[in-house]
């Protein structure tokens, strides 16, 4: 099992283990005390044995598996090095984003772009097209086929696959889903969320709001809410 250091273990249940052998001792859920600052981060390595575990009815692996296996000692922790996060939620998506595109420009620079308008670190894919007097970043993916049209602004936010982006529109701290259609002058923030295949008129206002897919929006959202 992959774990991994965090600064506040309290928020998860802590994995605490030998650190000479790595031999898992016990996992503590949510802790009031301090007894380890190390969780699981997700990754693990089995041998196909542990199959003969799992019985035929619905099985929490983290309750129920990974327990009996402590205590027969055959769960070992490898403490994960690198970065990690838990991206289960948009903003912490949004801090992983720009904690890879960190990581992108000390290990690849190359792959960053460098075009004119661009600020920081900036993840364009080939085949996107960004017009003319854009400010774009800093921290952006912009992904596969994806159109930006003249004078848009995007920051910290992540542009999916096949997306419009409409002339003058400011974007910041979103997520803006595959098949998008962006008006012209719109402006999005507070971590606005856009599912699959949604559209937004000209001149709209997206204050925190989760789209979710095959919407069309004809009017702003003032306050954080969520459209189904």
């Amino acid at each position: 099992m992959r774990v991994t250091k965090v600064e506040e273990p309290s928020k998860y249940g802590v994995v605490v283990y030998e650190t000479e052998t790595g031999k898992i001792d016990r996992f503590v859920e949510k802790p009031r005390e301090y007894v380890s600052n190390k969780i699981n981060a997700g990754l693990y390595i089995f041998s196909k044995g542990v199959l003969d575990r799992i019985q035929l009815r619905p099985t929490s692996i983290e309750k129920e598996i990974f327990p009996a296996m402590a205590a027969d000692n055959q769960l070992y922790a490898f403490e994960l090095k690198g970065f990690w996060m838990d991206v289960g939620q948009p903003k912490d998506y949004l801090i992983g984003m720009s904690l890879y595109l960190n990581y992108v420009r000390h290990s690849n620079s190359d792959r960053l772009s460098r075009e004119n308008g661009t600020v920081g670190n900036v993840l364009v894919d080939s085949t996107a097209k960004i017009g003319e007097r854009c400010r774009i970043g800093p921290n952006v993916v912009i992904g596969p086929r994806v159109i930006v049209q003249d004078g848009v602004c995007l920051k910290n936010c992540t542009i999916l696959g096949d997306s419009l982006i409409k002339s003058h529109s400011w974007i910041a701290n979103c997520i803006i889903g595959w098949r998008c259609n962006i008006g012209q002058w719109v402006r999005m923030e507070n971590t606005s969320v856009l599912g699959l295949d949604v559209s937004v008129q000209d001149e709209l206002f997206i204050n925190g709001g989760v789209i979710l897919p095959h919407k069309a929006i004809s009017e702003s959202i003032s306050e954080p809410k969520i459209l189904i």
